[in-house]
C-alpha cells in the first residue's frame, strides 16, 4: 500500500510502498477513504509525542472494512466505518464503564501505531472501538468526528455542560475551535471566538459566534468580561499554549468551567496556569481527551437530523502527497476549517 512515512522527527516526509496490515485477532483493516490533517499529526512528526521510527502519522479517518480478524462479532467487509482516535482494550474496568478515552492500555492510530496517512489502516478490538456510519454522512464527515469534533462535542457536553443561553468563549478557529462554534451554537449557547486571523474568525461568524475577536495583543479576558457582563461561563482553549490557556482562563466569571482541548506540550511536561483566579473564584479546569465510541450515537443522530454539520468545516481534500508537504508547517499554518486527505488520489 502507499503511506506517508516518517522516517525521522522533524525531518521530511516521504509517499511510498510499504507492506499492507493484516487484521490481528479482535481487530479489522479498514481501507481509508478520508483521513484529517490535524495539528496532533504535527505534534507527532516534531517529536512530541513517543513515537516508534519508521512511522505513519494519521488519527481521524473514515472508510470500508476490508478483513476482520479472529474473534470480531459486530463487524463484516464491506461495513462504513470510523474509529475514535483513542482505542480502548475493551477490559479494564475504564472501558467497561465507558470510559475507554481514558483507558490505561489504549492504542491510538497514528501515535502508538502506524496511522491512517495509507491506503490501509488496522483498527484494534474492533468490537469495543469501531463505530458504523450512517448512510447519510459522509466519509470525510465521519472522518472529522474521530478526534476535533468528537472532543469538541464531549467537551461541551460531557465536560463543561453548556446550558442554552450561557457565554461561551472558544480561543483557537482552527478545526476543533471551530467544530467547538457549531456545536455551542446548536446548544443554544452565546459565543464569542478568538483567533489570530480575520479569515478564521469569518468562518467562525457564519456557524453563528455573537462576537469575534482579533487576537492582536490586546487584553483579551478583559474584553470578554465587558462583552459578558462579568465573563463567560464556559471558556474552551483549542489552540494549547501557555498564552491561549491563559486567557481562557481569565476569561472565565465567577464559578466558571475551563475545558483544555488543545495540548500544551513544554519540555517539563507542566504548564503554568492563573492559580490564583482558579482558587479566587472557584473556577472548574476540565480536561478532554476524544470521546469513546459507545457516546458517538447521540452525536450522529444530531448529524443525521442536520442540527450538527461536521461536514461545513471541511475547508478542502487533498491527497497525500500534498499532505506530506503541508505537515511540517501545521504549527504556524492558520487554515479556516478542516484539511481531509484521500490517499487514495494520488
Amino acid at each position: 500500500m502507499r503511506a506517508m512515512i516518517m522516517d525521522a522527527l522533524a525531518a521530511p516526509l516521504e509517499v511510498r510502498d510499504v507492506e499492507a496490515p493484516t487484521a490481528p485477532d479482535g481487530g479489522v483493516v479498514v481501507e481509508v477513504h478520508a483521513t484529517g490533517l490535524c495539528k496532533s499529526d504535527w505534534h507527532a512528526w516534531v517529536g512530541h509525542d513517543d513515537v516508534s521510527l519508521p512511522h505513519v502519522p494519521g488519527h481521524e479517518l473514515a472508510g470500508v472494512i476490508v478483513e476482520v480478524g479472529a474473534g470480531v462479532q459486530r463487524w463484516s467487509v464491506g461495513d462504513r466505518v470510523t474509529v475514535p482516535f483513542v482505542m480502548g482494550c475493551g477490559a479494564c474496568e475504564w472501558c467497561l464503564a465507558g470510559d475507554a478515552q481514558v483507558c490505561p492500555d489504549q492504542q491510538q492510530p497514528g501515535f502508538t501505531q502506524w496511522g491512517s496517512f495509507a491506503e490501509r489502516v488496522v483498527l484494534r478490538a474492533a468490537d469495543t472501538n469501531v463505530v458504523r456510519i450512517p448512510d447519510g454522512v459522509s466519509y470525510e464527515a465521519a472522518a472529522a468526528l474521530g478526534c476535533r469534533f468528537a472532543t469538541a462535542y464531549r467537551a461541551l457536553t460531557g465536560r463543561a455542560r453548556v446550558q442554552a443561553g450561557e457565554w461561551v468563549t472558544v480561543v483557537g478557529a482552527g478545526g476543533v475551535g471551530l467544530s467547538a462554534v457549531m456545536i455551542g451554537v446548536a446548544l443554544g449557547a452565546r459565543v464569542i471566538v478568538v483567533d489570530r486571523t480575520p479569515a478564521a474568525l469569518e468562518a467562525a461568524a457564519r456557524l453563528g459566534a455573537e462576537h469575534t475577536l482579533l487576537a492582536d495583543g490586546s487584553d483579551i479576558a478583559a474584553v470578554v468580561h465587558e462583552i459578558t457582563g462579568g465573563g463567560s461561563h464556559v471558556a474552551v482553549d483549542a489552540v494549547g499554549s501557555a498564552q491561549t490557556s491563559r486567557d481562557a482562563v481569565l476569561s472565565l466569571r465567577r464559578r466558571g468551567r475551563h475545558v483544555q482541548i488543545g495540548l500544551l506540550p513544554t519540555a517539563d511536561g507542566m504548564t503554568s496556569m492563573p492559580m490564583a483566579r482558579v482558587i479566587a473564584w472557584e473556577l472548574d479546569l476540565l480536561g478532554s481527551h476524544g470521546m469513546a465510541a459507545v457516546d458517538y450515537p447521540e452525536m450522529l443522530s444530531l448529524i443525521e437530523s442536520g442540527a450538527l454539520r461536521p461536514h461545513d468545516l471541511i475547508e478542502r481534500v487533498i491527497g497525500l502527497s500534498e499532505a506530506a508537504a503541508l505537515l511540517p508547517g501545521m504549527d504556524t499554518a492558520s487554515p479556516a476549517g478542516m484539511t481531509m486527505i484521500d490517499p487514495r488520489r494520488d
